[in-house]
């Protein structure tokens, strides 16, 4: 094997690894406060610890996790007044530039565009959040993508990594979850229906659900955050 396609195959690993770890710190699975070892994280998540290291590295520039010496990496909190901002950044950036994208979206990509929609369905039923987060990521930059500003896909992408969304388990116990995931498919029978308004306000909508329930801390959780 050369050394181009080692080194390829250890990036791949690597952004792997980090998309599946901050997915964990977004769906609350890693919770803020604690302390998770490489060892530990890397057994969780059936890979070696040395690209658990080198994707943390990523998460602590980005500010999710800080580095504790000789124990590992302390998941940083996030305020309620936080999350508040990036709802309204998102709200004032999101259903405006998909709906003005409407025409950009090819027929031929509704079927790839609802078989994502469907994963995000399949992965709340399955309960398995880590998945479900990151397949609802790729759903709504895929959306973004369409608007052709490179920039604001890259904010949206920033503010999602940043989000907590502390119910998301308590949504998924309740077999909430997989109602809330459908919204995806409504959104995309408003793009089929060529309908842009309707897209904004079910954006809009979607994204205020987010942080009404799927951002909203349980009180143990809160309990906990405000005693660590």
């Amino acid at each position: 094997m050369s050394a181009n396609i080692q080194e390829f195959e250890k990036t791949t690993l690597r952004e792997r690894v980090s998309h599946a770890l901050r997915a964990a710190v977004v769906a609350g699975e890693l919770e803020p406060g604690n302390v998770y070892s490489a060892p530990e994280l890397a057994k969780r998540f059936g890979v070696s610890a040395t690209p658990v290291r080198e994707a943390m590295l990523d998460l602590v520039r980005e500010g999710l996790v800080a580095t504790v010496p000789n124990k590992g990496y302390r998941v940083t909190e996030m305020a309620e007044s936080e999350l508040d901002q990036i709802t309204e950044l998102r709200m004032l950036i999101e259903p405006a530039l998909v709906a003005r994208a409407l025409a950009r979206i090819p027929d031929g990509d509704l079927p790839e565009l609802r078989a994502m929609a469907q994963a995000i369905v399949d992965e709340a039923a399955a309960g398995d959040l880590v998945a479900y987060t990151e397949a609802d990521r790729a759903f709504h930059l895929r959306l973004l993508g369409y608007a052709g500003n490179a920039r604001a896909t890259s904010l949206i992408a920033d503010l999602r990594a940043h989000t907590r969304l502390y119910g998301l388990a308590a949504l998924s116990e309740r077999g909430e979850l997989e109602e809330s995931a459908r919204e995806h498919h409504e959104i995309l029978d408003a793009i089929a229906d060529g309908n842009a308004g309707l897209v904004e306000k079910l954006m809009r909508t979607h994204i205020g659900h987010v942080r009404e329930s799927w951002a909203s801390a349980e009180p143990t959780q809160r309990k906990r955050n405000s005693s660590s």
